[in-house]
This record gives C-alpha cells, sequence and structure tokens, in this order.
C-alpha cells in the first residue's frame, strides 16, 4: 500500500515570489470612489504574512491613493478584474453587494480536454486540503456548498475555452471543479499534472467580467477585460 505523502509547505514556493513589475499597474476605471484593475497573473491582491511578499495590488495602489482598500481578491495566479474602494461608505455598500451575490463576474478559462456538452453545472462542496493547505478539496461529508456554471466558448484540438460563472465563492472553487470534473485548468501549479501543467506559462484562468452597482451614483456598471491568453 503506498504511504501517503508528508505535508505539502507552501511557503517555499511563495517565497520563490517575482511578480511582473511591468507596468506597475493597469488603470481600468477611476472615480471619487472606486478603482478597477487588471490584475496580472502572479500578483498577489494583498500582501502575505511574510516580509518577501509585500508586493501586491493594494500595496501598489495604496503608493497612489493612500485610502485604497480592497472589496474582493483575485488567486495569486489569476489575473483580471479587480475592484478596490476610495473610501468606507463605498467599501461598505460595495462589500455588501459581494456579501449578498448580487455582483456579476465571470471568468475565461483553457482547461485540458475537450468537453462534449456546450454548458454544465458543477455542484460539489469544497473545503480545505489540511494535508496539502492552502489546496482545495472536494468533500462530501464537511465541505461547503460550491456550485460552478460553465459554458464553452470554443473547442481546440487538446483544449477547450470555457466561460466559468462561480454561483458561490469558495477559495479555489474554480481550478477544483474543473480538476474534479477531468478537466483541470492548463498552468494549474496547484492542481495540474504532466501535459496540462506544462501546457501554459502561467494559470489559463482570468476574470474577464464584473458588474456591479455603483456605492454612490446607484448606476449598473459592467467592466470586461478580455483575456490575454
Amino acid at each position: 500500500m503506498p504511504q501517503r505523502p508528508p505535508p505539502s509547505d507552501p511557503l517555499p514556493t511563495l517565497l520563490d515570489y517575482h511578480p511582473p513589475t511591468e507596468p506597475d499597474l493597469v488603470v481600468i476605471h477611476e472615480d471619487n470612489d472606486i478603482l478597477i484593475f487588471d490584475k496580472p497573473s502572479g500578483l498577489l491582491s494583498v500582501p502575505g504574512r511574510h516580509p518577501s511578499l509585500w508586493d501586491s495590488i493594494r500595496h501598489r495602489a495604496r503608493k497612489r491613493w493612500p485610502t485604497a482598500e480592497m472589496v474582493h481578491r483575485l488567486d495569486k495566479d489569476t489575473s483580471g478584474l479587480i475592484l478596490m474602494a476610495l473610501n468606507k461608505p463605498a467599501h461598505a455598500k460595495l462589500g455588501m453587494q459581494f456579501e449578498k451575490r448580487s455582483t456579476r463576474k465571470s471568468y475565461v478559462a483553457r482547461v485540458d480536454g475537450v468537453l462534449t456538452d456546450d454548458e454544465g453545472l458543477v455542484d460539489l462542496p469544497l473545503m480545505t486540503d489540511w494535508d496539502n493547505k492552502p489546496r482545495q478539496r472536494v468533500d462530501f461529508e464537511n465541505g461547503r456548498e460550491a456550485r460552478t456554471q460553465w459554458s464553452v466558448i470554443d473547442r481546440e484540438e487538446i483544449a477547450t475555452r470555457l466561460r466559468l460563472v462561480p454561483l458561490t465563492g469558495r477559495t479555489h472553487q474554480l481550478r477544483v471543479h474543473m480538476k474534479a470534473i477531468g478537466h483541470v485548468i492548463l498552468g494549474d501549479a496547484f492542481y495540474a499534472e504532466g501535459n496540462a501543467l506544462a501546457a501554459a506559462d502561467r494559470l489559463q484562468l482570468h476574470a474577464e467580467e464584473l458588474g456591479f452597482v455603483h456605492p454612490t451614483t446607484g448606476e449598473d456598471c459592467t467592466f470586461v477585460v478580455k483575456a490575454p491568453f
């Protein structure tokens, strides 16, 4: 019987942190209340606990906008739209929208293999894989509800481009759900192996569309930034 692998320590990987530096920030929108950036793959949303992990979207933003605060986050290796608030009232109103799931978010991903169906729903509960933290895993007994809608954008020879809509907001939800249905996201250093890992030099996951109600004007806003892959 094979031995259980020892718990993995993510710290050595995180300490090898070399986020992209050019451009420093890609500003998609700015007004008196909010900021929207196109976060590159490889850059943290907020600083990590270790001193070497100081560089992040929040750190860079606060050099120009000292009051900027995160409303939500993206994984380090996920690129795309990320929203910040410039004052407490805006932060509170936007935070409530994310809490109530009234925002609209969709992602583009390239996954390993060719899906035959055109769309589907992944409904699999997730929890932290404590032996391999920060990885997550499907757990029907102890996991929290997690649901992801997917639809095919394009089929390639050995991969599929998908639109992913998270109906819940669990850690690594899209990445674990795609792996669970047998179509891991290409270039995923946490969940892909072999050819699926080697197929891309970055995680092929991008937050392409973000919609919400502006906290001051009440306007319904939608922002779109196409995936760079």
